[in-house]
This record gives C-alpha cells, structure tokens and sequence, in this order.
C-alpha cells in the first residue's frame, strides 16, 4: 500500500476523551446525591439525586456513542494497515459491548486486535497492559457497584472503591483511545504496509 486516504481519527478521539472525563466526574456527584437521598430521604434530597442522574445519564450515553464511534473508525483504519489479519465486522465490533455476559470478555479482546493491527510499533508488554488495566478498572467499577448495592447500600466504602475504579477506568481508556490513535496516525503516514502482527 502506498497511500492511503484514511486518516486517524484524532477529533473523534479527543471528544471521546473529554466526554468520558466530564462522565467520571459526573457519576460521583450522582453516587453522593444517591447516597445522601438513600440516608436522608426528603423531597429534595430526591429530585437533587434525581436530575443529577437524569444528567449523568446523558453525558454516559454521549461518552459510549463518541467510544464506539471512535472504536468503528479504529477497526476500518486497523483493517486498511493491516488487510491480512481478521477483525470482527464493524457490527460485531459494537454490537458485542451490549450483549449480557459478552460484553465482559469479548470487547477487551477487539480493542487489543484493533491495537495490534493498527502497527507494527504495537508494544505487546506494555500496550496489552494498558488495555488489561483499562478492562480490570472497569469490571471491578461493575463489581463493587453491584456488591455495594446488594451488600451495604449507601456505605461510604463502596461509594469510593467505585468511583475510584471508575475515575482509573476513565483514565486507562483515555490513554488507551491516544495510544492507538498515535500507532495510526503514525502508520498511515507511512508509505508500507503494516505487517500482520504475531498473535500472542
């Protein structure tokens, strides 16, 4: 391949980074205003927790549109590099994340083939860890959520283990969304094609 007219998807990148930040911070005001309305319950305490919920809601369905959208572009980029090797279909790729049970192993992996497709410069130590802790963060965010809702509802505890793994999750998928687009920008730039990666 000589020339490629795809280009890296940095604006798309960027609002996603932004959006997913402003939603991290926006899920521990509503955990407070949940955990303040569920130990003192009076009529303010539930339409404070109710609009701070009704905005968290809002902006995490704006940070899941612009990741999927920016994971799309990243797939169709990985596959023009690297042609040879075998990406699930742009459906797959984000209809996988809202399938029950799937979606707590199968997306992991598409980011990780999508990285490794993306370029030959794909760190196999140091980026695998990168989306490992990214994935790690997230599910023990889903984990403790659930556990603290069940176990002890409105324990301080739970509420920071939470948002603790939600703001490092927001963090790692952040660095993991700039790594992979520096790869492409960096190999569509280039005049070779990518090789296909060696499979771990």
């Amino acid at each position: 391949m000589t020339s490629t007219p795809r280009k890296a998807s940095w604006t798309v990148a960027r609002c996603a980074q932004a959006a997913i930040a402003v939603a991290a911070v926006a899920d521990a005001f509503r955990a407070a205003a949940v955990r303040d309305h569920y130990l003192h319950p009076t009529g303010a305490s539930l339409h404070k927790s109710g609009i701070v919920s009704m905005i968290f809601a809002y902006l995490m369905a704006l940070a899941i549109a612009l990741f999927l959208v920016w994971l799309a572009r990243s797939r169709g980029n990985a596959q023009a590099l690297s042609p040879g090797v075998s990406l699930p279909s742009r459906g797959w790729t984000i209809g996988a994340w809202f399938i029950p049970v799937v979606n707590f192993f199968v997306p992991r992996q598409f980011v990780l083939d999508i990285g490794r497709a993306s370029s030959a410069s794909w760190e196999h130590k140091r980026d695998t860890t990168l989306v490992n802790l990214w994935w790690i963060a997230w599910i023990a965010h889903v984990a403790v959520l659930v556990a603290g809702g069940r176990v002890a509802p409105g324990s301080m505890t739970f509420l920071v283990m939470a948002q603790a793994f939600m703001i490092a999750a927001a963090v790692m998928l952040g660095l993991v969304i700039e790594r992979v687009t520096a790869l492409q920008q960096a190999a569509l730039g280039a005049t070779v094609q990518v090789a296909p990666p060696a499979q771990a």
